[in-house]
């Protein structure tokens, strides 16, 4: 408790057993908070209700997001990477894949 979002420890990218408590007012505040960082490897969400969670989930702009606690750690058919500042591409599933293929467009015209 007592962290202020311009903190250091709020704004870098903490690899341990961290964290960090910044009270909010309201749901968007606390996503306007969550996303107001340089970084977006993974989030977390905890609520009552799946709806709100789920809401929430879908705006936080990090690569992966945990609701309630559960999961965590990798799953191999799913994307692992982060948005922003937090990594370069994707790793596993078929956005993995794809990292590793090289993408055309070929055009020509039509058939006279």
């Amino acid at each position: 408790m007592g962290v202020d979002n311009r903190m250091k420890i709020a704004q870098s990218e903490i690899f341990g057993p961290v964290g960090v408590i910044i009270p909010f007012t309201d749901d968007a505040e606390a996503v306007q908070i969550a996303n107001d960082s340089p970084y977006g490897l993974s989030g977390g969400v905890w609520s009552a209700d799946p709806v709100r969670a789920h809401g929430i989930a879908r705006k936080l702009r990090t690569g992966m997001v945990v609701v309630n606690g559960g999961g965590g750690g990798l799953m191999p058919d799913g994307p692992f990477g982060g948005y922003k500042q937090s990594g370069i591409g994707r790793e596993f599933g078929a956005h993995g894949l794809s990292e590793y293929l090289q993408h055309k467009t070929i055009q020509w015209a039509a058939a006279r």
